[in-house]
């Protein structure tokens, strides 16, 4: 791994598709102009989360006014974009998609979420993503100059197996894009995040919506950044903000050295 700067643009996002693609730029060129190599935008970051909006603020890979603008960023400011996450749509099936973009301005990969987000706890909090979307099948790591990095997307985090894999493909860094709520986000988010980092002795970034309590779905925030030591570097609150995070190569070696769960992991696969 190589020392990087990373950069979790954490807004609100409104019913304005336009609206929100314009702040994510805003977001995108404070974070380049203090140096990050790597951006990161929110879940389903031109979107509300919402099943009923779904549908009409979908988008298709080829087609789609967001990817366009998020490649011409990436190019423009010559920086990765991991495009937090966009309803895709492709044959007639929707997905929770995140779109990784290089500096040259080109689509590298993608991760469609894998798990969805079908919860019911009375009285709290209610939602089937499933109702609308279909999951991904496939485990996302891309190779960078910096490091190797994995993809996910919110409620992928909860499934201890998917982050083990990755790490074991190489993973330094996971970026994950998500949304907790005002339920599990109080109780899970840090606890869930640090426990990822712990446990794969890599570096975990979080990318939330900013809080906006007159939303149907009221996003947790809390944007944050947890070491392969499983301490948070670095977080948000539950406002708008930019988290820019300096990354230390040294640390992940010497965790990794002084700990070697991941060698000991493949000795016993």
């Amino acid at each position: 791994m190589k020392d990087l700067t990373l950069g979790l643009c954490q807004f609100k996002v409104t019913k304005d598709k336009n609206e929100n693609i314009l702040t994510a730029l805003k977001y995108i060129e404070q974070a380049a102009s203090k140096g990050c190599n790597i951006i990161a935008l929110p879940e389903v970051f031109n979107c509300p989360y919402d099943n009923k909006f779904f549908h009409s603020f979908s988008e298709e890979e080829h087609t789609g006014e967001t990817l366009n603008i998020l490649k011409k960023a990436a190019l423009d400011f010559n920086v990765y974009i991991i495009g937090g996450s966009i309803i895709e749509r492709e044959c007639n099936k929707l997905y929770n998609t995140s779109y990784i973009f290089s500096p040259e301005g080109k689509i590298i990969d993608k991760h469609r979420k894998v798990h969805l987000f079908d919860i019911d706890i009375p009285n709290k909090i209610t939602f089937k993503e499933s109702d609308t979307l279909t999951p991904g099948d496939k485990l996302t790591v891309i190779d960078t100059p910096y490091c190797k990095i994995g993809i996910a997307i919110c409620y992928d985090m909860r499934f201890p197996e998917m982050f083990k894999k990755m790490a074991l493909l190489g993973a330094e860094l996971i970026i994950i894009p998500a949304a907790f709520n005002m339920t599990t986000g109080p109780a899970h988010w840090d606890l869930t995040l640090r426990s990822r980092a712990l446990d794969n002795q890599v570096f975990i970034a979080a990318i939330s919506p900013a809080r906006d309590t007159s939303a149907n779905y009221v996003a947790y925030g809390h944007s944050l950044l947890a070491s392969p030591w499983g301490d948070i570097v670095s977080s948000l609150d539950e406002k708008p903000g930019l988290l820019v995070c300096k990354l230390d190569s040294k640390l992940l070696c010497d965790v990794r050295e002084q700990l070697p769960l991941l060698k000991h992991s493949k000795k016993a696969r």
